[in-house]
């Protein structure tokens, strides 16, 4: 059984966890704005619409709701803002096209043809690279932090670092399984 670490090295390991657990939930979050074959709401997450002279998420200014697998509907709290919701859905670049009938928005969700599925899947790979290097940051970070804790004994210190590599290690697992998932799921036809 390894010794309890000094206080000034478990602060510097819980810290470091959290930075990891941070970038784990921030891939996964991106993953959810990333289109697959079936609706949901997530994907508009993103979308910015300009709306009583700021520029503000969609979620701010109407509902977004997913009533069929290939459809998503978004119903603005002021009708006003119906042309600047289709703009905003336009301008993102999810390939989506909206009709406003006057009152409510629909979006079809076409189905993915394979070449637009493998861009998505490079598109999920960069988020999940994106969250690697935060994960191996705070592992530097926190590394460095144990190696400048003064008055700790060499083997605190080697115990704490290779706690904070299992840690390293299990987060980008998490990322390596997320992004499976995702892969999964998006080459599902």
């Amino acid at each position: 059984m390894t010794p309890a670490p000094t206080p000034g090295l478990s602060e510097h390991i819980k810290h470091g966890k959290q930075l990891m657990d941070k970038a784990v939930e921030a891939v996964k979050r991106e993953f959810s704005t990333v289109r697959t074959g079936k609706a949901t709401t997530a994907l508009l997450d993103l979308v910015r619409v300009e709306a009583y002279g700021n520029e503000m998420p969609l979620t701010q200014v109407a509902s977004v709701a997913a009533p069929e697998p290939k459809l998503l509907t978004v119903q603005p709290w002021d009708k006003t803002l119906l042309k600047a919701v289709e703009k905003g859905i336009l301008a993102s670049d999810l390939g989506l096209t909206p009709s406003n009938d006057g009152n409510i928005i629909r979006i079809p969700v076409p189905a993915l043809t394979e070449e637009r599925r493998k861009e998505l899947v490079k598109v999920v790979h960069k988020f999940a690279e994106e969250g690697r290097v935060a994960i191996r940051h705070a592992r530097t970070d926190t590394m460095n932090k144990i190696k400048k804790t003064e008055h700790v004994s060499s083997d605190d210190q080697k115990h704490s670092e290779k706690d904070v590599q299992k840690l390293h290690d299990e987060h980008l697992k998490a990322v390596d399984a997320a992004v499976k998932a995702k892969e999964a799921e998006i080459m599902e036809v």
